[in-house]
């Protein structure tokens, strides 16, 4: 494990010093309180940081574990859930053997809430809990990675260039195959950043960082090989409502309008707190079946399969009909949405005014990006 020290997460024999060193952070303690008790916090800040500090001591006091902290973490994610969305279903899981290691490939809607979702599903089926993939640039506090190690993530670094990025990218393929050959099982998007536009599509580059710690250009079939190895299975991910449907807006209108989108230092941030935090509606998590070619294929091949697995798979919700008749009204007449989601027709009309109230909301401007959000995985699944 020594070549992998930087990026793995924690170990148990560091819990506790880890956690310690946390609560002993005042940022740490702060951005709790922030998020916790805003108005409180704008008011007495020092006070209620201090509260608060208390409040996680004696919260983590029996903490010597990553299976003691997760177990906190679930507690927290229940209430997320029961507070934040309608429904969670799942999919797919019957046919995944628990004592098999997968790489879990996902499409990408939501920075924190799409690993956490894949993980609550595995373990609540007997699967063991997943080695979570996360960006370094999503980290610049360092309580922030030291919170995502502590819950079994594993840092990507971004930003490098030339050999110090293929460097990185063999250590990081050679975690991967680590992690997967100790019968842990990982979780990886699909792509570098979110699928803003509602498009879920494969990088290939990702499928070809998977391989470089077992590139032999001598052996017959090494991508096949490699990939077969990894029992990589394609998770589709789908939100019945997206918390950051409007800052994915703004920054599509913007890349449009000028260019680039500029973010500032607490953007992720809000992002993340928005999509834990934000009406989710119905959730549904589907997990594939696993790759597995007999023949030799490209990179590109590869990542065509896990795409079409995760259109298929991908639930549509009222939401994203909603959104496509608003583009192309000539087809609503075709849809009786009711039998589609077996609904009546008022609960279906109560819908479609709350999303109509939704989108209202926004900046006009924003409203054509929002809507084909929502609407491209209609289209992807018929064209």
């Amino acid at each position: 494990m020594q070549d992998f020290e930087d990026i793995r997460p924690y170990l148990d024999h560091e819990v506790r010093q880890v956690v310690d060193s946390l609560l002993a952070d005042p940022e740490f303690s702060a951005a709790i309180a922030r998020y916790r008790y805003p108005r409180w916090h704008s008011w007495f800040p020092a006070i209620v940081s201090k509260l608060v500090q208390k409040y996680l001591a004696k919260e983590t006091a029996h903490i010597q574990s990553i299976h003691d902290v997760q177990i906190i973490i679930e507690k927290y994610l229940d209430n997320l859930i029961e507070k934040t969305t309608t429904s969670l279903t799942d999919s797919g899981l019957d046919k995944l053997d628990s004592s098999t290691s997968y790489l879990f490939i996902s499409n990408h809607r939501d920075i924190t809430m799409d690993p956490a979702l894949v993980n609550y599903m595995l373990y609540h089926h007997g699967f063991d809990t997943l080695q979570i993939a996360i960006g370094d640039n999503l980290l610049k506090r360092p309580f922030l990675s030291d919170l995502m190690r502590l819950n079994k993530s594993f840092l990507v670094k971004r930003g490098l260039q030339g050999r110090e990025k293929l460097k990185e990218s063999k250590r990081l393929s050679a975690f991967i195959h680590y992690c997967i050959d100790q019968g842990e099982n990982v979780w990886l998007a699909q792509r570098e950043g979110r699928a803003k536009n509602g498009l879920d599509k494969t990088e290939s580059a990702i499928i070809k960082m998977l391989h470089l710690s077992k590139r032999d250009k001598s052996e017959k079939n090494a991508l096949t090989k490699g990939v077969n190895a990894l029992h990589i299975v394609p998770v589709a991910i789908s939100y019945g409502l997206d918390p950051c449907d409007e800052y994915k807006a703004a920054e599509l209108f913007s890349l449009d309008t000028v260019g680039k989108f500029e973010k500032d230092e607490n953007s992720d941030i809000q992002s993340i707190l928005a999509g834990m935090i934000g009406d989710k509606g119905d959730i549904h998590v589907a997990f594939g079946e696993p790759l597995h070619f007999d023949n030799e294929v490209t990179e590109e091949e590869v990542a065509a399969v896990i795409d079409a697995q995760i259109i298929e798979n991908y639930h549509l919700h009222p939401s994203n009909y909603f959104a496509f008749f608003e583009l192309k009204p000539d087809l609503e007449i075709n849809i009786d949405l009711s039998k589609v989601f077996n609904k009546t027709e008022a609960e279906i009309e109560q819908l479609k005014v709350n999303f109509d109230v939704r989108l209202g909301q926004i900046p006009a401007k924003l409203r054509p990006y929002l809507l084909a959000m929502y609407a491209n995985p209609v289209i992807a699944k018929s064209v």
